[in-house]
């Protein structure tokens, strides 16, 4: 299976229909997730979302390459992903997969904001030339704060696994 597919045999007729119904085709690739995310590069931690069941869950990945200006700096020598970052990565495809279930973008006047963090367990390192495929899962939706089970896995391997909450925020509002 390639990166781009990801989980896209997961989807079943009620999820591709709820895709389209919002205008969506998996994957979506860097010029459609800008849509949804503030973020740039550098901080932009996500490449591609390879597939949503909206309101369910969310499946992207994150190319970890060595020209990345974190890297001059975590470890030169021996270059490793900041945990932090992959936490902010799977609160990033958290936040698209609350904006994919509202049929909103950021466009529409909203943020998503990292809210909280729980569980949090770092298990394998990841370094450059691999990819990060991230997955989020919806737990809870109350009152525009929403929790997710979040994963993170580099060859099928576990690499970091936490809940994240988010808060939906209007602009005005920030």
């Amino acid at each position: 299976m390639s990166n781009s597919t990801l989980d896209y045999d997961l989807l079943n007729e009620s999820d591709l229909q709820a895709l389209a119904e919002r205008g969506l085709v998996m994957p979506l690739k860097y010029d459609q997730i800008k849509l949804y995310l503030p973020h740039r590069y550098p901080f932009m931690l996500i490449d591609r979302v390879t597939a949503c069941s909206p309101d369910n869950w969310i499946t992207g990945y994150k190319n970890i390459t060595a020209n990345e200006e974190l890297f001059n700096g975590h470890f030169p020598d021996n270059p490793i992903m900041p945990g932090v970052l992959m936490v902010e990565a799977m609160a990033q495809l958290a936040g698209i997969l609350g904006f994919i279930s509202a049929n909103q973008t950021s466009k529409d006047g909203y943020l998503y904001l990292f809210a909280g963090v729980d569980k949090v367990r770092f298990k394998r390192l990841v370094s450059t030339g691999d990819t990060l495929v991230l997955r989020a899962k919806t737990l809870m939706n109350k009152r525009e704060i929403y929790k997710f089970s979040c994963t993170a896995h580099v060859d099928g391997v576990l690499a970091c696994i936490a809940e994240i909450m988010i808060a939906r925020q209007k602009l005005t509002d920030v």
